[in-house]
């Protein structure tokens, strides 16, 4: 039952012989409708309090669902960027270790190459000293065969147009100065050196 306090001030009863005192009843009536506006007065002004903390509340609990999702949102992003990151750096190190084996690789390859070529150079050296030596040894051989065999064979034209034998003992043979000639062919080695000057 709603009742106001209107009604509370203008509620008449029944007289009757022998009943209360009208003026203590309205007395009573006008301060308990007095209380009674007091009261709904204070209960409105709280209900209107709740409602703002309500609504306070109400705003308080989307900044938190707001705050809450913008906080999963932040750690899912770093969770998922460190992950990246950790793949990334996996990623860099094969990578790294591929080319470093590859290098190591290429420089063992690289190296026995060198190792080949010195071999290859030092064998060309050492046949290209035996053939210098073989060389060598076929010339003197030569050298000393000519020798001996002039000694005996070859003569140089005498002043009357005689061939006079060179000498076989130990007796020098006189120079092209001492016998007023030139040697066959002197003219050209001359003409040959002039072009090299």
């Amino acid at each position: 039952m709603t009742i106001t306090a209107l009604e509370i001030k203008q509620r008449t009863f029944t007289k009757s012989l022998r009943g209360y005192d009208p003026a203590e009843v309205n007395a009573f009536l006008s301060m308990l409708a007095n209380e009674w506006e007091h009261q709904v007065t204070k209960i409105k002004s709280l209900e209107r309090d709740v409602r703002e903390v309500n609504d306070k509340l109400s705003h308080y609990q989307r900044i938190e669902a707001t705050l809450h999702e913008t906080l999963q949102t932040a750690r899912e992003n770093a969770e998922q960027k460190l992950e990246n990151a950790r793949r990334d750096a996996k990623n860099k190190l094969q990578k790294a270790e591929i080319d470093a084996e590859q290098i190591i690789k290429e420089a063992r390859q690289q190296k026995q190459h060198i190792r080949q070529s010195i071999i290859t150079l030092l064998e060309r050296r050492e046949e290209i000293i035996r053939g210098m030596g073989s060389y060598l040894d076929i010339a003197q051989k030569s050298l000393d065969s000519f020798q001996k065999d002039g000694q005996s064979i070859y003569q140089l034209p005498g002043s009357d147009g005689a061939s006079e034998p060179l000498p076989v003992s130990g007796k020098k043979a006189p120079s092209a100065a001492e016998s007023g000639k030139t040697a066959p062919g002197t003219e050209d080695i001359d003409d040959l050196i002039e072009e090299l000057d």
